[in-house]
């Protein structure tokens, strides 16, 4: 698979660079979760991160690569649900 370099701004994964999986497109993942796991153990808290263009080309307006911007208000994706499975 192949993946890509991508910069995380704002909170705990702060100015992080790390390879982020890319898809068929050869775009990274929409949302990206990091799992923090908390000093007494008994719950994990999760930062949620939403990916934007780090820059755009001039011409086009086409992105020129993909930055990670912390979202502290969004909410972690729960359990994927199918139309077709109640």
């Amino acid at each position: 698979m192949r993946s890509e370099e991508t910069i995380f701004v704002g909170g705990p994964m702060d100015g992080r660079i790390l390879p982020v999986l890319v898809g068929a497109n050869g775009r990274p993942p929409k949302t990206y979760e990091v799992p923090v796991p908390s000093a007494d153990g008994d719950s994990n808290t999760v930062h949620v991160y939403r990916l934007h263009p780090a820059s755009l080309t001039p011409r086009l307006g086409l992105p020129r690569g993909w930055k990670y911007v912390h979202e502290p208000d969004e909410r972690p994706r729960g359990k994927l649900r199918w139309p077709w499975s109640s």
